[in-house]
């Protein structure tokens, strides 16, 4: 029997994180880790109180925007946007922490993640945005791909 290294422990609880979302386009999960303990957790997903993609629809899916482009047509909150939240709504600061997320985060994310002091960033699958690892490496984060990144089940990696 092999035992699970933390990486890869944070990395499974973060995909079912991801099992909450409400996104139709892609299933996101992000936990915010500090000294092996996890402070905070997201998914994407409409803001408290308003409807859900899944019931109401996709704008983006419906103007037929690409994965990477036109953040601002999404009714949605990213994972790593919500983790950071709930970690500022709770009074817990993620200062020198590890953020774990199923996928490499966008832009939007990677400037939360740079002002939110995080250090670390582990990511499961790829997105399509340049810009972002860019600045997460001007930035000195560490930035690395979760070895054994296993894709949760209902489509994680489902992109219009």
């Amino acid at each position: 029997m092999t035992r699970l290294s933390w990486d890869e422990y944070f990395m499974a609880i973060t995909r079912v994180v991801a099992e909450r979302s409400t996104c139709r386009r892609r299933r996101v999960g992000a936990i915010i880790v500090s000294e092996r303990r996890i402070l905070t957790t997201g998914y994407n997903g409409a803001p408290t109180g308003l409807r859900h993609c899944l019931d109401i629809g996709c704008l983006r899916e419906e103007r037929g925007i690409v994965s990477g482009e036109r953040h601002e047509l999404c009714r949605g909150l990213h994972a790593e946007q919500n983790a950071i939240i709930q970690a500022a709504h709770s009074g817990v600061s993620v200062r020198g922490a590890t953020l774990y997320t199923t996928h490499f985060p966008c832009v939007l994310c990677a400037k939360m993640i740079i002002n939110a002091l995080i250090v670390r960033v582990v990511f499961g699958a790829d997105y399509p945005d340049g810009l972002s690892q860019e600045l997460l490496e001007e930035a000195g984060l560490g930035v690395e791909a979760n070895v054994g990144a296993v894709v949760p089940k209902g489509g994680a990696e489902v992109d219009s």
